[in-house]
This record gives structure tokens, sequence and C-alpha cells, in this order.
């Protein structure tokens, strides 16, 4: 348009009604457009952990790579934020199981019903006692855990309500990863975990896969690329224990020949198929 004659027009309309919502409506625009390009431009902190998952025997350099990160991921926990870790299977995304906050900001980002469970991930097995009602042997857990399984059990009052509320049943995790478990041990509490991608969408093995999450996270655990084999994306295998003598998978998982093979072979469980 010719700048004398968009002048005059200002000059003729800005008192009208039209040209003041006009105005509005534009720079309401521009600013919804100017805050989308710094969210998706915005990247939050990254820090590093060693690639490898259980390390036996770290090195110094390692231990001073998982003390940061450490420190840097409970800190962010701790304000009720949600953060993208990696597992001995697939990266999740992460907050504290008993904050309020941060359960609705996992469900957010996952774009994920409230009606579907979240799991829990602890440090140790005897966190299990704490919050489900364990009853099978600690061979059992001992057997499968550490490692790519999700225990599912009946849960106890001492976890956090709004998490999972129409659900009696909860999964716990112990990732066969060194950081994850030191991560739990340090926040002295269940980390609610899923996997970092949004519902029905694959599974991610890299940071960059999930890409598209990262603008509402407040830290990246950058722990290099998890797998190169597509199995890895299959998750853990989630297997019901949470009645006696029985068991029944729910997800087949990346380790569901193992779970099977230990709990119908080696302790004699009896297996409950799923309807078909």
């Amino acid at each position: 348009m010719n700048p004398n004659l968009w002048r005059r027009f200002v000059l003729q309309h800005s008192n009208s009604r039209v040209f003041s919502h006009f105005c509005s409506v534009s720079q309401t625009y521009r600013q919804s457009f100017s805050s989308s390009v710094s969210q998706a431009m915005e990247k939050p902190r990254v820090v590093r952990v060693p690639d490898r998952c259980e390390l036996q025997h770290p090195t110094a350099e390692e231990e001073k790579d998982l003390g940061v990160a450490l420190e840097t991921a409970v800190c962010s926990l701790k304000k009720g934020s949600v953060i993208a870790v990696p597992t001995d299977t697939i990266y999740g995304i992460a907050g504290l199981a008993q904050n309020n906050e941060a359960i609705q900001r996992i469900y957010n980002i996952k774009n994920r019903s409230c009606t579907k469970p979240i799991a829990i991930s602890v440090g140790e097995i005897d966190d299990l006692y704490k919050w489900s009602k364990v009853v099978v042997s600690r061979e059992v857990l001992e057997d499968l855990l550490p490692g790519p399984v999700t225990v599912v059990g009946e849960r106890t009052k001492d976890l956090n309500p709004l998490l999972n509320p129409d659900h009696h049943l909860v999964g716990i995790r112990i990732p066969d990863h060194t950081f994850m478990r030191r991560l739990a041990q340090a926040c002295d509490g269940p980390i609610a975990l899923t996997s970092a991608n949004r519902s029905s969408a694959q599974s991610t093995l890299t940071l960059d896969e999930f890409e598209y999450l990262w603008s509402q996270l407040d830290l990246l655990v950058d722990g290099g690329i998890l797998s190169d084999t597509d199995k890895a994306r299959l998750g853990s295998t989630v297997v019901d224990l949470s009645q006696q003598g029985q068991f029944r998978i729910i997800r087949e998982g990346s380790a569901y020949k193992r779970t099977v093979d230990i709990l119908k072979n080696l302790h004699q469980m009896e297996e409950i198929l799923q309807p078909s």
C-alpha cells in the first residue's frame, strides 16, 4: 500500500472501533507469534552422564559427571519441574511422584489422559515395600531388578493419592542405570517416570528424537545413544505381581522371555494369560 494513503487511513479511522480492534488483534498475533518462536528456539540446560548404563567401577571423571548431573537434576525436581532422563531402555520424562504440580505437568507434556497410569522409579528393592504391597519373595524381586522390568503391585497409602487416582495398582521400576538409581536415592522418594514422547508416538533413544518436547522441560540429562536396536524401543516389560503365586504380563516389552523364564521356570509361578 502507498505510505501516504496508509497514513491518511490511520488519521481518519484511528478512533473507530473497527480500527482499534484490528490493531489489538494484530498486536496479540505478533506477541503470540514471537512467544511461539521463542519457545521453539528455547533449549533447556543439558547435563551429561556416562553412556554406560551400570557403572561397576566408575572413573574419577565419570563420578564427577554423575555428581554434577545429580546435583542439577535433584535441584530441578525439587522445584516441581519435569526433566528428561536416560534409562536402561529408552529416554523418559520424570518428576517427583509426591509433587502434584509435577504430576500434572507430566500429563500435560505427554498430552495424555489422566486415566492412564504412570509408573514410579526407585533406587533399591527395599523401596518397593514402602510404595506397594509385596506378595512375592524377595528372591523374585532380586532376580528381576534392577533391570528393564516394571513390577506392578497394589499401592500403599503412602503414595501420592493424586498419582493414578483411579488405580489401586502401581508399576515400579528400578532401572539398571547408575544415574537413575542414584537420583531416586538423592531425592529420597519415588520418581514418576514415563517415556519421553507424546502419547502414541514412537519411544526415543536419543535426545534429538524428542526435540519437540524440549521447551516444556527444565533439564535434559544426556546419556548418549541408549541403544542401536529397535528392541530397546519396546520399553520395559510390565508384569503384574499383585496376586500371590501368579503373574500376568501386561506389556511384553524388551525383557519378555527372560521375565517369563524367571517367574515360571525358576520360581514356579503360574502365568495368568491376558484375555484374547
